[in-house]
């Protein structure tokens, strides 16, 4: 499609430049929707930073993980690389791309030790209602880089595009159906949904478990149209597949728990 474009002789990806506008997007979103909220909007933009730096890191880790034949060769050849100062040259090689889902659940995992760790607590039900339309206003654009980049592209059909410079060497050459793009739509709608619950004070405290069981259903579908096999696959589903299935299990848990307390009165828990 449209991979990168040059910029005073520097070459920009188009995939870099979605991802920082969907950034943002969503920061932009949810700074003005706490402050309309009367909420410290100081600590939000912290809670964001602070997760920002775990989805990078749960990304790129995942990433690696997925693509195991290359952590075991990275592994089994590490001395010489060592030695030929190819180290890091090998590292980017596994740990270079990214995965959504590794993202996510890193970025859960930093904003809540940072809560956590904080001396004067943060009202987590409150922050994640903020938080949760912002997610998939992030990752539509997100999803926009990656149709305009030619990764994370769809299976062969007779309906889509056909994609000459994409910079994965296998996407090249053959139609195949744009899920990126119906990925993109679908987070559109996760996000109006969510930011119109938001608004209307419905859920309140369980809009984060609520986008975490409709993204990973659509996901798990979606899944079905992806052409990339690199992520791998787990008991007969791809990787992300079965994240999908433990995120949906877990969310729909929690939120069944919530409600059995809530339903006894218990003090202190969200109420619709």
């Amino acid at each position: 499609m449209f991979p990168s474009f040059e910029l005073f002789g520097k070459t920009i990806g188009i995939y870099a430049v979605a991802a920082i506008a969907g950034l943002f997007a969503a920061g932009l979103f949810a700074c003005r929707t706490a402050k309309r909220r009367g909420q410290d909007v100081n600590d939000l933009i912290v809670l964001l930073l602070v997760s920002c730096i775990g989805v990078l890191l749960g990304s790129h880790l995942l990433y690696g993980l997925t693509n195991w034949g290359l952590l075991t060769i990275f592994f089994t050849h590490l001395p010489e690389l060592v030695a030929d100062g190819n180290f890091f040259g090998g590292l980017m090689e596994v740990f270079g791309g990214s995965v959504f889902y590794g993202g996510l659940l890193g970025g859960i995992a930093a904003g809540l030790l940072y809560a956590r760790g904080r001396k004067n607590k943060m009202n987590l039900a409150q922050v994640t209602d903020i938080v949760a339309p912002a997610v998939p206003l992030f990752h539509m654009f997100g999803r926009i880089g990656c149709f305009f980049g030619g990764c994370c592209y769809g299976v062969e059909s007779d309906f889509g595009f056909v994609y000459e410079n994409s910079l994965v060497e296998a996407a090249n050459g053959v139609r195949r159906f744009p899920v990126q793009l119906v990925e993109a739509a679908f987070n559109l709608l996760l996000f109006l949904l969510l930011a119109w619950l938001l608004k209307k004070g419905i859920a309140r405290g369980r809009l984060f478990l609520l986008y975490l069981l409709l993204y990973s259903a659509g996901r798990f579908v979606l899944e079905f149209w992806r052409g990339d096999a690199i992520r791998g696959f787990v008991f007969g589903v791809s990787t992300s597949q079965f994240i999908s299935i433990l995120l949906f299990v877990t969310a729909a848990g929690v939120l069944v728990w919530q409600r059995l307390r809530s339903a006894k009165g218990v003090q202190g828990l969200p109420q619709e």
